[in-house]
């Protein structure tokens, strides 16, 4: 990835995870305040570009790499086209932007592997969301401790999802000791105490369940049938003993158990198409 601000392209960029959901960070402040208040956040560690480049210089050499729709640059004139906030540029045209300038290649290839990760980044994300909470004077002090627990799936919120689900709808465990209570739409994206809480917006999963559920990789139909990612690689899979989800249909795709699994109930359904359609990785 390029950073292009200014007239000038100053850093180079590696994506390290798959996007995820998350709430508008709060450094917007009001831009896009027409936004939505969720949205799909994309981890990319940056080194710079030295030294940093004006495309208006290499126009000559550029414009003829670059896209003829959407393109971030004006192949003629080489400013920088202000609708443009995320796109996609040939290997070529990128060859020719880095060929007069250097960057730490080795960085770039390591950098953000710890850092950048699902869980540091969610982890952030969420202690963002209980910084708010704790200032949230609406919240009597008795709630506000149980929002802080559901954080963790433990508490006022444990005891709301277990008088619904009995065992992880993955795997079949029931042991109550193996079991995490794992909310359906995310606790950092809830909107209120009362969606924290909600029985109905969770449900009891094994780790290796809940990793894979919260990471977007697989997720519910609303009869219990499971939909899997077609991002997860079949073999990771089949080493973490789920090999029932890998079939000659594999990708969003509902899977059966082989147990069988309850439909949600109207209450799950809910946040599950939420779920569906801002975790769930397609």
């Amino acid at each position: 990835m390029l950073s292009y601000a200014n007239q000038e392209i100053r850093y180079v960029g590696r994506v390290t995870e798959f996007a995820f959901t998350a709430p508008k960070p709060e450094e917007f402040g009001n831009a896009g305040v027409y936004w939505n208040r969720e949205g799909w956040l994309l981890p990319v560690y940056w080194v710079p570009l030295i030294p940093a480049i004006r495309p208006k210089t290499l126009i000559g050499a550029l414009g003829r790499h670059l896209p003829t729709r959407y393109s971030p640059i004006h192949p003629m004139t080489g400013n920088g086209n202000q609708k443009a906030y995320l796109a996609q540029i040939p290997q070529a045209a990128f060859d020719v932007i880095v060929a007069s300038a250097v960057f730490d290649q080795i960085a770039l290839a390591r950098g953000g592997s710890n850092s950048l990760s699902f869980e540091v980044v969610s982890e952030l994300l969420d202690d963002v969301a209980e910084r708010s909470i704790a200032l949230d004077l609406a919240l009597d002090d008795t709630v506000r401790r149980s929002v802080v627990m559901a954080r963790r799936g433990q508490g006022v919120f444990r005891s709301n999802v277990e008088r619904i689900e009995r065992s992880c709808r993955l795997t079949g465990v029931t042991n109550p000791s193996l079991l995490i209570a794992s909310h359906i739409k995310p606790w950092r994206n809830c909107s209120s105490a009362d969606e924290r809480l909600d029985g109905h917006n969770g449900l009891l999963l094994t780790p290796d369940a809940d990793l894979l559920f919260d990471r977007g990789f697989i997720s519910f139909s609303n009869d219990g049938g499971i939909l899997v990612s077609q991002r997860v690689d079949h073999a990771d899979m089949r080493r973490l003993g789920f090999e029932h989800l890998v079939h000659k249909q594999f990708g969003f795709a509902e899977a059966p158990m082989p147990w069988g699994s309850a439909g949600l109930n109207e209450g799950q359904r809910w946040y599950m198409e939420h779920h569906r359609a801002e975790v769930f990785i397609t």
